[in-house]
């Protein structure tokens, strides 16, 4: 019987293609977990309508912030690179193609453009701006028809009318929302949406292609605790205006301002159903729009029905906690 010495020594060495096929099997192996990750992330995009909002509305919470979930592609990347893991490499092409297939178009260059009627802007001043003046300022170098401001108190709005008087002739105010036009006003009137005070108002603009319904909101507010997504009181407020809306009898409709939610909230379907995000349809990017100095979520909104929008965008930071949100659209 050979000793072990004589075994091992008659052990041929691997040669260089054996270890290769080592190495590239061991890649196949390895990194199964970083693999279960991304499919998992695909899913996630992929069912996020199949999370219930029956324990602390985490569907919902999960639609608000949906686009971050590609975060997850980058930094799965990154650790598979690091563990030179094949099969992990390949899962997350899923991953990938799903969140491309889903927000890809609004990263597309060059959307949008071309000749408009309307210019509309929109904007969640903030109860506690410290300068409103130069809110102001910021909000006249866009050079809108129609301006609508949400939660303005009763001193800021002293502000904001005198230093809209020249450029807007036109001014509809219902305690919290406002409305700026250079063109005339027909008729306006509070909306209400379930409060105390007016949250919601509607006005007649007579722009030279026609009139539009112009609705300025200012949907009640979300918080996110302990006990989860807390938005029953801001779901009421979206079932109160889509009801209104919905029954709107004039073809052109634009409905402005803090939904307190993003379009990818199924909650917001009451009031979202039949209008058409102008941001979606003419802008690039995301647009998100809150907080103003790291923009997460896209809770302020131009809406249309009726019109065409043709540009979209969101401007810098005013002062505000939120981002205007502008937009242009043929009558």
């Amino acid at each position: 019987m050979p000793d072990r010495q004589t075994a091992v020594a008659s052990r041929k060495p691997p040669t260089r293609t054996t270890t290769r096929r080592r190495r590239q099997g061991s890649r196949w192996r390895r990194g199964w977990t970083i693999a279960v990750l991304a499919v998992l992330s695909a899913m996630t995009l992929l069912f996020h309508r199949w999370v219930p909002n029956s324990f602390g509305n985490l569907g919902s919470l999960l639609d608000t912030f949906l686009p971050w979930v590609g975060l997850a592609v980058p930094v799965l990347a990154v650790a598979a690179l690091f563990r030179r893991s094949a099969i992990a490499g390949v899962a997350l092409l899923l991953p990938a193609v799903v969140w491309g297939l889903m927000f890809g178009n609004l990263l597309i260059p060059g959307k949008g453009g071309g000749a408009y009627d309307l210019r509309v802007l929109s904007h969640n001043v903030d109860a506690a701006n410290p300068d409103p003046e130069r809110t102001a300022r910021d909000l006249l170098a866009a050079d809108a028809d129609v301006l609508a401001l949400e939660e303005i108190t009763a001193a800021d709005m002293k502000v904001y009318k005198a230093a809209f008087a020249d450029e807007y002739p036109y001014e509809v105010s219902r305690d919290t929302v406002a409305l700026w036009s250079k063109y005339p006003v027909a008729e306006s009137k509070s909306v209400d949406v379930g409060f105390d005070w007016t949250r919601a108002l509607r006005a007649e603009v007579s722009t030279p292609a026609g009139k539009v319904a112009v609705y300025v909101a200012h949907l009640a507010s979300v918080r996110v605790g302990t006990g989860g997504f807390t938005s029953d009181q801001r779901n009421d407020t979206i079932k109160a205006l889509g009801r209104q809306i919905a029954d709107e009898q004039l073809n052109g409709v634009i409905v402005m301002g803090d939904f307190n939610g993003t379009a990818n909230d199924r909650s917001l379907a009451p009031l979202t159903a039949g209008l058409r995000s102008a941001q979606g349809a003419s802008g690039h990017g995301f647009g998100f729009t809150w907080p103003a100095q790291f923009p997460m979520a896209r809770i302020d909104h131009i809406m249309v029905r009726g019109v065409t929008p043709t540009k979209a965008w969101v401007m810098s930071s005013t002062g505000s906690d939120h981002r205007p949100v502008v937009a242009e659209v043929r009558v």
